[in-house]
């Protein structure tokens, strides 16, 4: 991976996105810290770098994929970013989202954006805890009929049995984490934020 733009993220997530505190987590659980990565993936720089972190991701892991996309709203940024760069580098990732729950107007699709049945893609994820985000992603995105090639998320947790449930939900294909909560918090308190 591109350790220069894969250090600028990390450091990025560290001081834009990670906070020490008593937080409650969307899954219940309480937590002595709180990552909200939207505030780099959506952050300029960290888009940029972002899309790129991923983008090489799945080249090292020859994917191949033809799209990439998640479950809205964790999922977004990261999806547009990897296929903004992916464009600007010659080699196009198009990307979709997968809503909560089918629409109830118009088409009525849970899938939006690249639809192309048989497709390779990659599910991404911000933040992984229990994995549940993920796991609906790749249900719906097999739904479809899209072929899973892989599954990454920018930061997994490291608790609530995350990286076991989605594994088995993404089987046979992997499931990577860019960074671990470990490693953004080291880098937060390296870099003396409190």
């Amino acid at each position: 991976m591109n350790s220069s733009a894969r250090e600028q993220l990390l450091d990025l997530l560290a001081i834009l996105s990670f906070r020490l505190g008593e937080f409650t987590l969307s899954s219940g659980v309480k937590s002595d810290y709180y990552i909200d990565c939207r505030t780099t993936t959506l952050y300029a720089q960290g888009a940029a770098l972002t899309g790129r972190v991923f983008l090489e991701l799945m080249r090292q892991q020859n994917w191949q994929a033809d799209a990439v996309g998640g479950l809205t709203l964790g999922a977004d940024p990261i999806v547009v970013a990897t296929s903004v760069i992916s464009v600007q580098e010659g080699a196009p990732v198009h990307g979709f989202l997968v809503r909560k729950g089918e629409k109830a107007h118009g088409m009525g699709r849970r899938i939006e954006g690249f639809q192309k049945k048989g497709a390779r893609v990659v599910i991404v994820d911000d933040v992984c805890t229990t994995g549940g985000s993920t796991i609906q992603a790749i249900e719906a995105a097999r739904e479809f009929g899209f072929h899973i090639a892989g599954a990454a998320c920018l930061v997994e947790r490291l608790e609530a049995g995350g990286r076991s449930a989605v594994e088995k939900a993404a089987a046979p294909a992997p499931f990577i984490s860019i960074f671990t909560s470990d490693q953004v918090k080291a880098a937060h308190l390296k870099l003396g934020k409190k």
